[in-house]
C-alpha cells in the first residue's frame, strides 16, 4: 500500500484482510497520506477477504497533511513508524481509534451489502425452502418435510432481520458522525463525507 502511496497513484487498493479492523486501520494509514476512503466489498475465497480502496484527496489540506505525515514518519514502511498505528501492528493508537472506528464502520457497511438481501434474494430463497421440502417427500413424511422446509425458512427470515438492524445501526452511527446517505448507480445505500461524490472516479471531490 505505502509503495502504491509513494507513486501517488490516484487509486490506492488495500491488500485484502481478513477482517474489518484491520482493513480500517490501514485504510487509516493511507488518509494520513492524503487519500480518502473509497469503498469497500469482500473478496477471495468464499468471500473470506475485504478489499478497500482508497482515492486520492485532491483538496489543500489533504496535501497539508500528506507533507506532515511524511515528515513525521520518514521511515515508514522501512522499519519506522506508521502513522495512528503501533508500531509493528494493525492496532490503533490511542489517538487515532476513534477515527479507525468509523473506517470501521464504512466498512463494515459496505461489505454487509452481500449480506443484505432484497426482494428477489428473499423470494429465490423461501423458493429454495420450498423445493428442499419437496424433496425431502421423497424419503420423509409429509410432517418432516413441511417442518424442515419451514425450519430453514424461518432461519433465512432470523438471518435478513438480523443483518438489516446490525447494518441500520451502523447507518445511524455514520450518520451521526456527519456522514450523508447516497444512493449509488445501483441503488445501494452508501454513505460519503460532506462534499464528496461517490467513487469511481479518480477525484472523488470533483463538482
Amino acid at each position: 500500500m505505502l509503495q502504491q502511496i509513494a507513486r501517488q497513484q490516484d487509486v490506492v487498493e488495500i491488500a485484502p484482510q481478513g477482517s474489518a479492523p484491520k482493513a480500517a486501520a490501514l485504510a487509516h494509514v493511507a488518509e494520513q497520506y492524503g487519500y480518502t476512503y473509497g469503498m469497500a466489498y469482500r473478496t477471495g475465497f468464499k468471500n473470506s477477504l475485504v478489499q478497500v480502496r482508497m482515492y486520492r484527496d485532491p483538496r489543500p489540506d489533504a496535501r497539508v497533511r500528506e507533507a506532515a505525515t511524511i515528515a513525521a514518519h520518514p521511515r515508514a514502511g522501512n522499519g519506522g513508524t506508521v502513522p495512528g498505528l503501533k508500531q509493528g501492528s494493525l492496532k490503533p493508537l490511542p489517538e487515532a481509534a476513534a477515527a479507525v472506528a468509523v473506517l470501521k464502520d464504512l466498512v463494515t457497511f459496505d461489505v454487509m451489502a452481500l449480506y443484505i438481501a432484497d426482494r428477489r434474494q428473499k423470494v429465490m430463497c423461501y423458493l429454495a425452502c420450498v423445493v428442499l421440502a419437496g424433496l425431502l417427500l421423497i424419503d420423509k413424511s409429509p410432517v418432516e418435510a413441511v417442518a424442515s422446509g419451514g425450519a430453514v425458512a424461518l432461519l433465512c427470515t432470523v438471518a435478513f432481520k438480523v443483518g438489516a438492524i446490525r447494518r441500520g445501526k451502523i447507518a445511524q452511527r455514520l450518520t451521526d458522525a456527519g456522514f450523508l446517505a447516497v444512493r449509488d448507480e445501483q441503488g445501494a445505500q452508501r454513505f460519503l463525507r460532506p462534499g464528496q461524490q461517490l467513487p469511481g472516479h479518480t477525484n472523488p471531490f470533483a463538482a
